[in-house]
């Protein structure tokens, strides 16, 4: 099998799963739904387009938490376009300045084109939505081998004043949220997250399990060549 990395870092993300009416929340990490949307809206798929969306919703998924963030929650205002009539005041749940590896285990062919639309995208990409725009490039590249053993392998790739804050004692091991293998058995959790359809009008998604695993930490990556907004707080961002 072939394995497509991402890096998914920046100031905001947000990655809701259960978000309704006036509470929009996140989850403590990168939902697979979001993810394949990202890469989908990378290749100009329609929303609507349940044939191209349907191999990359089929695609193994897992994440590795690296820098996982601070939530925070913002209150947001709006007006009606047509009416200007105050809409009703809403929550936002962010994470502020976290850093996951994405992976994503398939078909050599399929995931080699979506790594080439990252690096061109048709529509830019967002981190859960366009409010959250990405700070450092996605693309981690491709992989042979497993899932699991890529996310167990890829470079650590928490941002500088991260590491700095932690030489003295970093973590053993970073947490892993993945899809269960075929034959595998175990403690899993659920979530309504394999979408089905991103139709505006019936988005759709059912349920996936999900398991929770640890894997040792590995060597740092070299720190990103582009601009990362935070480094500029040095050691009092904590």
């Amino acid at each position: 099998m072939n394995v497509l990395a991402l890096r998914l870092a920046g100031p905001l993300q947000s990655w809701g799963a259960s978000s309704r009416f006036t509470r929009r929340t996140t989850e403590s990490a990168p939902t697979k739904s979001a993810v394949i949307g990202l890469l989908a809206a990378a290749q100009g798929i329609d929303r609507g387009d349940e044939a191209r969306l349907a191999p990359l919703a089929a695609l193994r998924f897992g994440v590795r938490i690296d820098q996982p963030g601070t939530r925070i929650r913002d209150f947001h205002t709006a007006r009606h376009g047509a009416t200007g009539k105050s809409m009703p005041l809403s929550e936002r749940f962010y994470l502020a300045d976290a850093v996951f590896v994405a992976a994503l285990e398939g078909e050599h062919t399929l995931l080699t084109a979506l790594d080439a639309a990252l690096r061109a995208p048709v529509y830019p990409p967002f981190l859960g939505r366009r409010s959250c725009p990405p700070a450092q490039p996605l693309e981690l590249g491709l992989h042979e081998g497993t899932l699991e053993d890529v996310l167990q392998h890829v470079p650590w790739q928490a941002s500088a004043w991260y590491r700095r804050q932690h030489r003295s004692r970093p973590p053993r091991t970073l947490t892993v949220l993945r899809e269960a293998a075929a034959d595998e058995h175990g403690a899993a959790n659920t979530l309504r997250d394999q979408p089905l359809s991103f139709a505006a009008a019936h988005r759709r998604h059912t349920l996936r399990t999900v398991v929770t695993t640890t894997v040792p930490l590995p060597g740092a990556a070299p720190v990103p060549l582009r601009h990362d907004p935070f480094d500029a707080l040095g050691d009092e961002n904590s």
